[in-house]
């Protein structure tokens, strides 16, 4: 069982990748969807880097839990503002994954900007440097599973939507019937640890790859 000191120190690490991860993937979905024509988000003061305005209570607590995967308060989205709500919906769910996709791949750079930098191994700054250099390794993960998690085509996650646009009205029409116990699917599969099951391997590639090693 973990000591509260270190319960306190992953969560000092976790908190800053967290919070800047969930907050761009809000802050992608209410931009793509104002410069498609919906100003929803930015009428409701979502268009923010106010972590606060984006935070989930139960989508972050999952975060600090799985230390991989969790979620944050959707910014509410009004599809028929779109030329095409469908397709409209389909880019503004990408945009939040593709962010992440993005994060995680500047947060590799910069972890091994430091490495071979070496001054994560002076002995004077290594107070600052250990804390910072876990925080950019802890953020490539976070990003790559809440972009990878959020992939999952199972409402209310992005993957649904994206989904959704990709199918014909038909087979779209079909599947919008499944919406409505789609929260309720995923908690389960995520308390039985079907979800992490499918997706850890696919992170930990994602995570190897970026990183140049096993995570």
């Amino acid at each position: 069982m973990e000591s509260l000191a270190s319960i306190i120190q992953d969560i000092a690490i976790l908190a800053v990748p967290v919070l800047l991860a969930v907050t761009f993937h809000e802050l992608a979905h209410g931009w793509v969807a104002d410069k498609l024509g919906d100003p929803t988000a930015r009428l409701l003061g979502r268009l923010t880097l106010n972590p606060i305005k984006h935070l989930d209570p139960i989508g972050t607590l999952v975060f600090f839990l799985t230390r991989m995967i969790g979620w944050a308060k959707p910014v509410p989205v009004n599809p028929f503002n779109f030329k095409d709500p469908v397709k409209g919906m389909m880019w503004v769910a990408i945009a939040g994954p593709a962010t992440n996709l993005f994060l995680a791949a500047v947060s590799a750079v910069l972890f091994k900007a430091l490495f071979a930098s070496g001054i994560l191994f002076e002995p004077s700054l290594s107070f600052i440097m250990k804390p910072l250099f876990m925080m950019i390794q802890v953020s490539v993960v976070i990003n790559i599973g809440l972009a990878v998690f959020n992939f999952i085509p199972i409402p209310p996650l992005d993957g649904s939507k994206i989904l959704m646009g990709l199918l014909s009205r038909e087979q779209a029409m079909v599947f919008a019937r499944f919406e409505p116990y789609g929260f309720i699917v995923l908690i389960l599969l995520i308390m039985t640890n079907v979800v992490t099951t499918i997706i850890s391997p696919i992170i930990s590639l994602a995570v190897g790859l970026l990183l140049g090693g096993g995570f």
